[in-house]
This record gives C-alpha cells, structure tokens and sequence, in this order.
C-alpha cells in the first residue's frame, strides 16, 4: 500500500470530496443504494428524566439520575439516504462489528425485495474503533456481508471528527427529541416509541437482537492476510474508501 499522495492540510477536504462525489454516482443510479450507519450510545431503562419535554397536560413525574439502571439498550441504525426509511436494531449486549453487521443483514432481509434492481451499496459511516477500515473483525464481517447477499459493498467514511455530516445523525437527533418527553421504562416502551417516529413521513422499522456480543474479536495472521486481498483499498484514501465485491458463483 503506497503512502497517501496529501498533505495533513488537504486530508479532510480530499475525504470529503470523495464522500460528495461517490454519494451522487450512488444516487443517480438505479443499481446503486446508498445507506447511513451508525450507533448511538446505551440508552438507561427506566424511570429516568431524559431531559426533554412532555406532551402530557401533567408533568411525568422522573428519576433525575440513573446510577445504576437495571437495564441498558445500545441502538443501532440504519438510513437509506434518498427515501429516509430507518431501521433500528437494540441490543443489550455490547456494542461490537457483529453487532453492526448482524443488523445490515436483518435490514436487507426486510428490504431487499423492494431492492432487487440493486448490485452495489454505498454505505456512509465514520470511522469509529467498531466499523472502521482498520478493524479486521469488521472488514472480515462486510466480506461475508457481500458474499450472502450478492451485493458489491463500498465503504465511504467520513473524516475524523465531522461525524455529524453523515445523514443518519439528523435523524438520531429527531429521535432524541421525539422520545425524550416519554418515560422510556421497560424494553418493550423503548422499541415503541422507536417505532412509532416518523422521519419522512414513514415509521421506523425495528428489530431486537437477542444475541450475546463478545468484545476484542479480531482477524490476525493467514486470515487477515487473505482478508486483505478481499479488499479493494483506494490508493490515496485506503482506510477512507474501501470496496469489497462478492465472491464469483460458477
């Protein structure tokens, strides 16, 4: 992999003109769709004030601190940019690459019939330590992505610390401000208020896994070198614009 051709003063602004440029090709074409990733951090179940307003004639009566909630979910999302249907996935487990991948894979399951004119997914994200294009269990975790689904699978990151460009962002923060008034005190409250927001027009589809996340899951010697090869690193921007097509089927 040869060294980046920009300076450190010219490396945000050559990651955002890739992420401008690759985002248009992806929504002008038919065959391309382009998503939104992300996670937000654990939300505390239970009789907590979140700090926002209620749409209730009588004040809702609220814990003002949560020291030690019995409960926690971390949310994940998922926003196809152009026609701003979300899909949510909680766990109660870590937040980790599988997590995040587990839940592409259920959002393509409920979506790919409405999809089937689609060959590749662009998808925006930043670059955070569970999905960025350094992390092996990740990256090894998109290869199967693409080989289940068919689907050639670009990785478009935004530049560190501009996170708030990517669009999902918007969205969580609707969601925060929707919710914030409800006393979100038992899993099945949280899945129904997320449920029940709107972004577009159209309600959020959402999903709870009950799986066990094991943090610190890692691809090392062989495998990350034939991971490696799986990987399509753009020359100037390798750990910023990574494609991965799906394996050949004779």
């Amino acid at each position: 992999m040869r060294k980046p051709r920009f300076k450190k003063n010219e490396f945000t602004d050559a990651i955002f003109e890739n992420v401008w440029k690759i985002n248009a090709q992806a929504d002008e074409n038919a065959e391309m769709l382009r998503v939104s990733v992300d996670t937000k951090a654990t939300v505390p179940v239970g009789e907590y004030s979140r700090d926002g307003q209620s749409r209730c004639l009588k004040p809702v009566a609220a814990l003002d601190h949560d020291m030690h909630p019995m409960e926690k979910l971390t949310p994940g999302g998922i926003l196809e940019a152009v026609s701003g249907q979300a899909f949510l996935f909680f766990t109660d487990s870590r937040k980790t690459s599988d997590f995040i991948v587990d839940g592409l894979h259920a959002w393509w399951q409920s979506r790919r019939r409405k999809y089937n004119r689609v060959k590749q997914l662009v998808i925006n994200m930043d670059n955070g330590p569970e999905c960025s294009g350094r992390r092996s269990q990740f990256l090894y975790r998109m290869t199967e992505f693409a080989d289940r689904t068919g689907l050639s699978v670009r990785l478009v990151y935004y530049p560190p610390y501009h996170s708030k460009y990517n669009a999902i962002e918007r969205y969580w923060a609707g969601l925060e401000k929707s919710w914030n008034g409800y006393l979100l005190n038992t899993v099945s409250v949280v899945l129904q208020r997320a449920g029940n927001f709107c972004w577009k027009g159209m309600k959020s589809i959402v999903r709870l896994f009950d799986v066990v996340y094991e943090k610190g899951v890692t691809v090392s010697g062989e495998d990350r070198a034939q991971l490696e090869e799986r990987l399509h690193r753009d020359p100037d921007l390798p750990f910023w614009d990574i494609t991965i097509y799906p394996k050949a089927v004779f």
